[in-house]
C-alpha cells in the first residue's frame, strides 16, 4: 500500500461530506476526462447503498453534476456547485467538460438497497453513442475524499519514503532509534514525495484553510439548508462567551467552552456546503482545527508550528487508521470518522505542548478508546444532527486525552495499535444501518419536523 501523509489526508474543499460530495465530485470528474475524445452522447449515473441512501442530504448529486462539468473540490466555488442538479434537471441538460448532453429523470438511478460488494458507497457512470455503451465505469468513495476504481490494481508508489511503517509501534520506533519527534519524521517523508516549496506552501495553506473556517463559522448566522431547518449557533455562541468574559461573576476559564463553539462554527460551514478542510473527513471536519485553535488562542501555539507539527504528528496517526483500519463512516461509523478525528486531534495536540513520543501515542490510544463503537446516524442524511455537536464533544475528548496523557510518563497497558484493530473490528461487527444509512439509531428515532 502507498503511503498516505498529510497532504493526502487533509485536502481543502467543500461540504458537506468527504464521501458523499468529495469523494463523488472526484469520480465524476475522472470519468468525464476518460470519455471526453469517445464522442459520446449521453451520460448515465447510478449511486448504490449508503451512497444513494443519504445522498440527498450530503449534496452528491450537486457534486457529481459539478465533477461532470469539470469543477474540482479544491478548485471550484461552493456556490457554482449547490443547485447544480437542479439546475441541470430544470435545463434538461448536463455539461461534460464543456459539452451539453441531455439529462431528465432516468440519466440518474439511485438505488438505496443494493450494496457492491467492496463498499457501501458505489457509483457507476456510463457513457453511450446512439445507444451503444462506449464506457462503463465503477467508483467507489471510501472516506475522506479517496476514491477507488473497480478492478483498478493497487497504486504502485514510485518513490520510495525514508521511513514507511504500518503500524504505531513501527512508528515510534522509527522516530526513536533517529531521534526524530513524529512531525519530524513524517515531514522527510512528505519531502521524498514532493518539492519542500510545495509541501511548505501546502501545509500552510491547510492550516490557513482551518483558521479562516473557524472565522467564517463564528461569523456566519441563518439556518443550515435542508427541511430539518437547524438553526447556525456558533456566532451566538461566541457572543455569549465574549460577554461572560467579562462578567466578574462568571467564575473559572471559558476555554472548553470555546472549543466547543470553535468546532461547530467548522460543522455549520461544513453542513452549508462552503469552503472545509477534510480532516480526515468532512463530518469530522471541525475536530482538528477547533484544537489547533484552542491551541493558537489559549496555549500560545504559533501558526507555524500548528502547520507543521501539530498537523504533521496528526496525519501520521490518521494514516495509521486509513492503513489498518477506516475512516469512512460507511465502512466503520462514527468511530471511523469522529473517532479517528479526536485521537489525530489529541496526537498533534500533545506534541505541540511538549509530550514525548510516548505520551503521544498514549493520547491517541486514551481518545480512540473512548469512542470505540460510535455510530453514524445521521438524522434525514444531513451532516447536522448529531453530526455538529458530535465534533464539538470529541474536541473536548481530544484536549481532555491530552491532559491524561501529559499527566503520565507514556506508559500505558493499551497500545494505540490494539485500539486501532479493534475499531476495526468493531466495524465489521456494527450493523450496516448505523454506518451511514440513516436507516437506524438517532436517524429513526427522531420525529421529523
Amino acid at each position: 500500500m502507498r503511503y498516505i501523509g498529510a497532504l493526502d489526508l487533509f485536502t481543502i474543499g467543500i461540504g458537506p461530506s468527504s464521501s458523499h460530495t468529495v469523494g463523488p465530485m472526484r469520480a465524476a470528474l475522472d470519468f468525464a476526462q476518460r470519455i471526453s475524445t469517445l464522442g459520446f452522447d449521453q451520460v448515465e449515473i447510478v449511486l448504490y447503498g449508503s451512497l444513494a441512501a443519504t445522498g440527498a442530504g450530503h449534496g452528491t448529486k450537486d457534486a457529481i453534476v459539478a465533477g461532470l462539468a469539470g469543477m474540482t473540490p479544491e478548485g471550484c466555488d461552493p456556490n457554482q456547485v449547490h443547485g447544480s442538479f437542479d439546475q441541470a434537471m430544470r435545463d434538461q441538460q448536463l455539461t461534460v467538460l464543456g459539452k451539453a448532453v441531455p439529462f431528465g429523470e432516468n440519466s440518474l438511478q439511485m438505488l438505496s438497497r443494493e450494496r457492491l460488494a467492496k463498499h457501501s458507497n458505489g457509483m457507476t457512470f456510463r457513457a453511450t453513442s446512439g445507444g451503444q455503451l462506449l464506457l462503463e465505469q465503477t467508483y467507489f468513495s471510501v472516506g475522506g475524499g479517496f476514491i477507488e476504481l473497480l478492478g483498478a490494481s493497487e497504486e504502485i508508489q514510485t518513490q520510495a519514503v525514508p521511513y514507511s511503517f504500518n503500524t504505531a509501534a513501527e512508528l515510534i520506533d522509527f522516530a526513536e532509534q533517529n531521534s526524530l519527534t513524529i512531525a519530524e519524521l513524517a515531514y522527510q517523508n512528505e519531502l521524498a514525495l514532493r518539492p519542500k516549496a510545495e509541501v511548505d506552501a501546502r501545509l500552510t495553506a491547510i492550516w490557513q484553510a482551518m483558521d479562516a473556517c473557524i472565522e467564517s463559522g463564528l461569523a456566519a448566522s441563518g439556518t443550515l439548508p435542508g427541511y430539518l431547518k437547524v438553526p447556525r449557533r456558533a456566532k451566538e455562541m461566541a457572543a455569549k462567551l465574549e460577554q461572560m468574559s467579562k462578567d466578574e461573576n462568571v467564575p473559572g476559564d471559558l476555554t472548553a467552552e470555546w472549543l466547543q463553539a470553535f468546532a461547530i462554527a467548522v460543522n455549520e460551514e461544513n453542513a452549508a456546503g462552503n469552503r472545509v478542510v477534510t480532516a480526515p473527513t468532512n463530518g469530522a471536519a471541525g475536530i482538528i482545527p477547533a484544537v489547533g485553535y484552542f491551541a493558537k488562542r489559549f496555549r500560545g501555539a504559533s501558526d507555524y508550528k500548528l502547520s507543521f507539527d501539530y498537523l504533521l504528528t496528526a496525519a501520521a496517526i490518521g494514516s495509521l487508521y486509513k492503513r489498518n483500519a477506516s475512516i469512512s463512516g460507511a465502512e466503520a461509523g462514527c468511530q471511523g470518522e469522529v473517532g479517528s478525528a479526536c485521537s489525530m486531534a489529541a496526537a498533534g495536540l500533545t506534541a505541540v505542548m511538549g509530550g514525548s513520543l510516548r505520551q503521544v501515542e498514549n493520547a491517541a490510544e486514551i481518545a480512540m478508546e473512548h469512542n470505540l463503537g460510535l455510530t453514524c446516524d445521521p438524522v434525514g442524511g444531513f451532516v447536522q444532527l448529531p453530526c455538529i455537536e458530535r465534533n464539538a464533544i470529541a474536541a473536548g475528548t481530544a484536549v481532555a486525552a491530552m491532559r491524561l496523557a501529559m499527566l503520565g510518563d507514556g506508559t500505558h497497558k493499551i497500545s494505540l495499535d490494539t485500539v486501532i484493530e479493534t475499531m476495526r473490528q468493531t466495524g465489521l461487527d456494527m450493523s450496516s444501518k448505523y454506518k451511514e444509512t440513516s436507516m437506524g439509531g438517532l436517524a429513526v428515532n427522531v420525529v421529523e419536523c
